[in-house]
């Protein structure tokens, strides 16, 4: 494509051991997929609680489908917004303990439309560096001046908000989704009420996870609106569904709606497909006992690498990652595990940073222990071998 030299941009990431290649799953999202004619443990989906399969979506969205058809047709401002749309977001705000939610096509789309629509030109958004992609890409749409800080640093962050004068955002993951690891969000709102700064928080590895009742990082470090007043959460990881909401006061999800270009702008989620996040939601209020196993693995699977000698980035969620930074050596070994039936995302830059790659392990609470056992032992196997040959 002319001056593009697409072709060579391409090969140089083929020659850097970064080219990215899908995977055509030719099965649903459970414990064991098929691909390529393979049947598979999975250990790279973020569907924590298996409700993509075993919750009340596939009936639901089967029958709402009969009634309201496949498409919605318009964008939810024209004549896209429909029944089960409106009976969502009422459900997602009282579950979370919201005044109100909207719903969007996918937690990229929400992130763009919170930073973009609430951060004017002057203002100041205070980001943790390891923020979501779309996060970042907010920030960047929204005109406003960014000041990052470093991962985790509470420090510098009080730093970078007390020397702002103009209005100021502060913005996070709840859960970081390559390092598994959570933001103090207790002292992160403290610090927002000192300098007058709006807490935004993407929850989307969080909602359905964290807190006694899975209410997400509002629950689990028990925060009001007044100190979350804007919460971010998706419906495509623990609640095994597709899409995302905002939710806060009334008045910021009005003002979404009216100004936010990412939700303005595009046609609705299919009533069907709402319909079932709300029968999936329905049975996630009542799921206790299918996150207290998914927290047994989570202990279970970090013992036993502690066990074998297996050094683990430090993380208590579903997320745990193991860090090689050689991508070579990382490709190498995801490879040694997938021939031994093991499904496991590999990680490298730009994803990461240099220097950063790493095995992404995700536990579900569909996994029994003897699969939990085979990973370990693969692992070791895998990484053994991948330090010989490296010699």
């Amino acid at each position: 494509m002319k001056f593009l030299d697409l072709q060579s941009q391409l090969k140089a990431r083929q020659q850097a051991g970064l080219y990215r290649q899908r995977l055509t799953l030719q099965s649903a999202q459970q414990v064991r997929v098929k691909l390529d004619g393979r049947t598979l443990l999975n250990f790279s989906s973020n569907d924590y609680l298996g409700l993509a399969t075993s919750g009340g979506g596939v009936g639901a969205m089967q029958e709402n489908a009969g009634q309201y058809g496949f498409g919605s047709g318009a964008s939810h401002l024209i004549c896209g917004h429909q029944r089960p749309h409106q009976l969502l977001e009422g459900a997602l705000a009282d579950f979370v303990e919201r005044d109100a939610a909207v719903t969007f096509s996918s937690g990229y789309m929400a992130n763009l439309a919170i930073l973009q629509t609430l951060a004017k030109k002057g203002d100041l958004i205070v980001a943790d560096k390891l923020n979501h992609a779309s996060l970042i890409d907010g920030a960047r749409l929204s005109q406003a001046d960014c000041k990052r800080y470093p991962h985790l640093n509470m420090g510098a962050l009080q730093q970078r908000l007390a020397q702002a004068p103009q209005n100021k955002f502060v913005v996070s993951d709840s859960v970081f989704s390559m390092d598994g690891d959570l933001a103090p969000l207790k002292e992160m709102a403290r610090l927002c009420d000192k300098y007058n700064a709006i807490l935004i928080v993407d929850d989307a590895h969080g909602f359905g996870v964290l807190g006694e009742n899975g209410r997400g990082c509002g629950e689990h470090f028990g925060l009001s609106q007044s100190q979350l007043p804007v919460y971010m959460g998706t419906l495509g990881k623990a609640l095994g569904g597709y899409g995302a909401f905002v939710a806060g006061e009334r008045s910021l999800v009005d003002y979404l709606v009216q100004h936010a270009r990412s939700y303005i702008y595009t046609t609705a989620m299919p009533a069907a497909v709402a319909a079932a996040n709300l029968a999936n939601l329905e049975q996630l209020a009542s799921a206790s006992e299918i996150r207290i196993r998914l927290f047994d693995n989570i202990d279970y699977f970090t013992q036993r690498c502690q066990r074998s000698g297996i050094q683990l980035m430090t993380s208590h969620t579903p997320i745990q990652p193991l860090l090689i930074p050689d991508s070579e050596k990382l490709l190498e070994v995801q490879q040694t595990l997938f021939d031994q039936g093991l499904l496991v995302g590999a990680i490298r830059p730009p994803t990461v940073a240099e220097n950063a790659s790493r095995l992404r392990i995700t536990l579900t609470a569909g996994h029994r222990r003897e699969h939990i056992d085979q990973l370990v032992s693969a692992i070791k196997v895998a990484l053994n071998s991948a330090t010989v040959a490296g010699n």
